[in-house]
């Protein structure tokens, strides 16, 4: 392959992510660690730069998610209520199954009121493994996952807001629901340039930022009043196309190397074979799939949902098992959960192993699937 080519791959962007959270871990567990660290904590405008990483810059990704979704619900393969009727009942399965199976396993212990750690989905490392398998995946496969963890990841902040925030600001949340409300008015009016709509979404997510709920809701939200047609082209489209190159060489990059900046210590590596760590590891492993599945197959069993032109039923399972793919925002409950503590220290680990896992598993199941092609039928030579 000729290196341009390479450079165009789709593929880049997963190798770029993954080789990111390699270096970050060497680089947490190495002599500069801590100066690592200390720049992650360095604070600009009263924020740390991971804060502005993980609640400025993925508010943009969530946008670009958001746009992508929106365009595929207008005019793609989930243009139709049956169609994306079945991502979100997935998303609903993936979310409650991880939980109940970490509720068995810790009911009546301390690492009881961790339940939300498996539910999530990390959607910039999902659709990263999933870009690793190149154009033999559908775009139905990738609009698929990118709905199931948009609306995994809204059931995580929602959440977090109502069991793991510390205190929701009602005020900053109306005047950024007021913002909302403006801009689907102005796409209502026929406002078809998207810098008129970029600005008040700038607004909303101080707004939300403030409110107590996660930053990146105000990226997905703007991007659904972003206006799909106009006489020159489409503002939607033309902001996807972009977006996607920053977000994939840029935003999702510096999203790992600071959110894998994870220290290995031996209070991690004793707590692998409990039941805080094995809830984990079996809720996002085995939990999502099976709870993706199921749901999938009852939202089609009872015709309220339809799958995609170009998705098999046969595809599901290895989207599932991307989904059990928890890492960031999984960690990010394990903080909330516990702070600072043993407990965190072990369950991060587990969501290593258990996103390791799925990653892999997902990926190698998506490429023997879609890479069988029908084998051409070899003659019998007659007897005689």
């Amino acid at each position: 392959m000729k290196i341009t080519n390479f450079l165009k791959s789709e593929s880049l962007s997963g190798i770029v992510l993954i080789v990111c959270v390699i270096v970050s871990l060497i680089i947490a567990n190495s002599p500069g660690g801590t100066a690592f660290q200390n720049v992650l904590d360095f604070k600009i405008a009263g924020l740390s730069i991971l804060n502005w990483i993980n609640d400025g810059l993925m508010a943009i990704f969530f946008f670009l998610i958001g746009l992508e979704i929106k365009h595929e619900m207008l005019d793609g393969h989930l243009s139709t209520f049956k169609k994306a009727a079945v991502p979100v009942f997935a998303a609903v399965g993936g979310a409650l199954v991880p939980a109940a199976i970490y509720a068995c396993f810790n009911i009546g212990t301390p690492g009881a009121k961790g339940w939300g750690i498996p539910m999530a989905t990390d959607i910039a490392f999902a659709l990263g493994v999933l870009s690793l398998l190149g154009k033999i995946v559908p775009p139905a496969l990738k609009a698929f996952l990118s709905a199931l963890a948009v609306v995994d990841d809204l059931l995580a902040i929602i959440v977090i807001a109502i069991f793991y925030a510390a205190e929701i600001h009602w005020l900053y949340l109306a005047i950024a629901a007021g913002i909302f409300v403006l801009l689907l008015l102005m796409n209502k009016l026929g406002v078809k340039r998207a810098f008129y709509f970029i600005i008040p979404g700038i607004i909303m997510w101080y707004f939300i930022h403030h409110s107590g709920v996660h930053a990146t809701v105000a990226g997905v939200l703007t991007a659904l009043a972003v206006p799909n047609k106009a006489k020159n082209g489409s503002p939607l489209q033309k902001l996807a196309h972009g977006l996607t190159k920053p977000v994939n060489y840029i935003i999702m990059p510096l999203f790992a190397l600071a959110n894998t900046d994870i220290r290995f210590t031996s209070e991690m590596l004793e707590g692998v074979g409990g039941v805080l760590s094995l809830g984990i590891i079996i809720g996002l492993v085995a939990g999502k799939p099976l709870g993706v599945m199921l749901a999938s197959w009852l939202s089609v069993k009872t015709k309220i949902g339809k799958l995609p032109d170009g998705f098999a039923r046969k595809h599901i399972l290895g989207i599932g098992l991307l989904a059990g793919i928890g890492f960031t925002m999984s960690i990010f409950m394990s903080f909330l959960s516990f702070g600072n503590s043993t407990q965190d220290a072990q369950s991060k680990l587990a969501i290593m192993l258990a996103s390791l896992i799925a990653g892999s598993s997902g990926y190698v199941y998506l490429k023997n699937k879609l890479s069988v092609k029908a084998k051409p039928k070899i003659p019998v030579a007659s007897k005689g």
